[in-house]
């Protein structure tokens, strides 16, 4: 099985669905990272018997070096393929260097739409809300050196109401996303994704 590291800032409930849908089944997951102490994804990892390490910014000389022990950590622990599940942190060309191909985020919108720096979490939803959009989704992509840039894997779109708050939208895409991200996870591991250029091709299961 293909060994998966996660790197999560928050609560966690993306990887939870890539434990709950990827790991053991295809592929193992072999540590899940967060640059917060007291994210609850390094809990829900624990819980997991998942190895769970916090690296600290604050600990490091600058951008560079942090990002260089976060792959310092994935490699010493096998890691094949990088999953950023609510990860709130820019990775730098040395980690993208590293994993080619092999970094993948969600995000909680329709990219290109209400993507790039500034559009993460519940900012994400206010702006759709404030723009009166119809329509929002969430989109899983993978990683270059430009936020939310990376060529896009797979999208799925959700219908919204009129009547529809930021927080209604943030759950209707959450729920979304449960689904995707180890959908995703699971065509790689299985080898059926495939990049040409900006172009993602999916075999057909």
């Amino acid at each position: 099985m293909m060994k998966i590291g996660v790197l999560a800032s928050g609560s966690g409930t993306d990887l939870q669905s890539v434990i709950d849908g990827v790991h053991g089944k295809t592929g193992e997951i072999t540590v899940v990272i967060s640059n917060k102490a007291d994210a609850y994804a390094l809990t829900r990892a624990e819980k997991a018997g998942i190895p769970a390490v916090f690296v600290d910014e604050k600990a490091c000389e600058d951008t560079e070096d942090f990002n260089a022990k976060i792959v310092a950590t994935l490699k010493a622990h096998g890691c094949e393929l990088v999953v950023l599940a609510g990860y709130l942190k820019i990775v730098t060309k040395n980690f993208v260097d590293a994993y080619p191909n092999r970094i993948v985020n969600i995000h909680p919108a329709l990219i290109p739409s209400f993507c790039g720096p500034g559009f993460y979490g519940m900012h994400v939803h206010e702006a759709i809300y404030a723009y009166g959009c119809k329509v929002s989704g969430c989109t899983v992509h993978f990683v270059n050196e430009q936020a939310d840039a990376g060529p896009i894997i797979a999208q799925k779109a959700v219908q919204l109401s009129d009547d529809d708050k930021p927080e209604d939208i943030q759950k209707k895409v959450l729920e979304e996303e449960h689904k995707l991200l180890p959908w995703v996870v699971t065509q790689i591991c299985l080898g059926r994704v495939h990049v040409d250029g900006r172009r993602v091709s999916i075999d057909k299961e």
